[in-house]
């Protein structure tokens, strides 16, 4: 089979299933953390009942710049995810995806609802505090494996990437928090209900937007834990194995961090992400390069 015939499945692949890991994914969330709180919680196909309800509601329009936003969101996501499992350029499926979280602050701030331009404002802040180690990510498999191509990742006989960048998986893994709008950073999407934004940046999202936006993250989820893979794969077919279980084990602890830490302020997740990021994951680029340089 042709490298570009294996590129189109990848990319079909991952917009059919896309949706529905990331739906089913959402659902064992649901599930797993009404059981640490005592519930028994809903059904697991409970986020798909909920996103076919959205599609039936009334969607009330506060602008029509605001649904084109959204849209572009929603393509932006699917292509990110699409360039990922496409097996191209780290930098170029990040810079994608930070377009993609532009596009929904854009939607967000084209209301003149307060509690959307502070959700809005507080996802400015987040971007802030992850996209640095976000680029640290990219720059570090691009020292670890030679390469800024997941292709060329995903077939190296080299070593697991996991093996090199074990700072920066952490720092990652830290950053997910943000991403995944978990505690102690689940600061503006208002995820829980106990927060005093209402639905901060999607306060004035509802039906059809509001489904779109669900969506949206199911696959940005699924995105993510690909990355997460990204650490642990090389051409040895078993450690396709071993990236599936550091994806359980990873989306496990984040779980569990969700369910055990209360919400903190912008300024506490804003200092913790660039102390993680300074510390842990700059140190291991560092370190990589200084090893990389004296083995040359």
């Amino acid at each position: 089979m042709s490298s570009t015939v294996m590129i189109i499945l990848c990319i079909v692949g991952y917009i059919i299933l896309a949706p529905i890991i990331g739906g089913l994914t959402s659902g064992v969330d649901r599930k797993i953390s009404a059981r640490m709180q005592g519930r028994q919680g809903p059904p697991l196909f409970q986020p798909f009942y909920d996103v076919i309800k959205l599609l039936k509601k009334e969607t009330v329009v506060v602008n029509h710049v605001q649904i084109f936003y959204l849209a572009v969101f929603l393509v932006f996501v699917i292509f990110t995810g699409c360039l990922f499992f496409g097996g191209f350029d780290l930098l170029l499926v990040f810079f994608a995806l930070t377009t993609a979280n532009l596009f929904l602050i854009l939607a967000a701030t084209s209301s003149h609802s307060p509690y959307a331009h502070m959700g809005a404002n507080r996802e400015m802040m987040q971007m802030l505090a992850y996209e640095p180690m976000v680029l640290l990510t990219a720059v570090g498999f691009y020292l670890a494996m030679d390469t800024f191509k997941v292709r060329e990742i995903v077939q190296s006989n080299d070593i697991p990437a996991i093996i090199k960048l074990p700072g920066v998986f952490v720092g990652f893994v830290f950053i997910l928090t943000i991403k995944l709008r978990k505690h102690p950073f689940d600061l503006a999407t208002s995820h829980h209900a106990h927060q005093e934004m209402v639905k901060g940046i999607t306060t004035e999202f509802s039906g059809e937007m509001f489904a779109i936006v669900e969506i949206a993250h199911w696959y940005e989820n699924v995105f993510l834990m690909g990355v997460i893979g990204l650490f642990f794969i090389n051409a040895n077919p078993w450690t396709a194995l071993a990236a599936f279980v550091g994806i359980a084990v990873t989306y496990s602890i984040l779980i569990l961090v969700d369910n055990t830490n209360a919400r903190v302020k912008w300024q506490t997740m804003f200092k913790n992400t660039w102390i993680t990021t300074v510390i842990i994951g700059a140190l291991n680029v560092f370190i990589l390069e200084v090893f990389t340089k004296g083995v040359k």
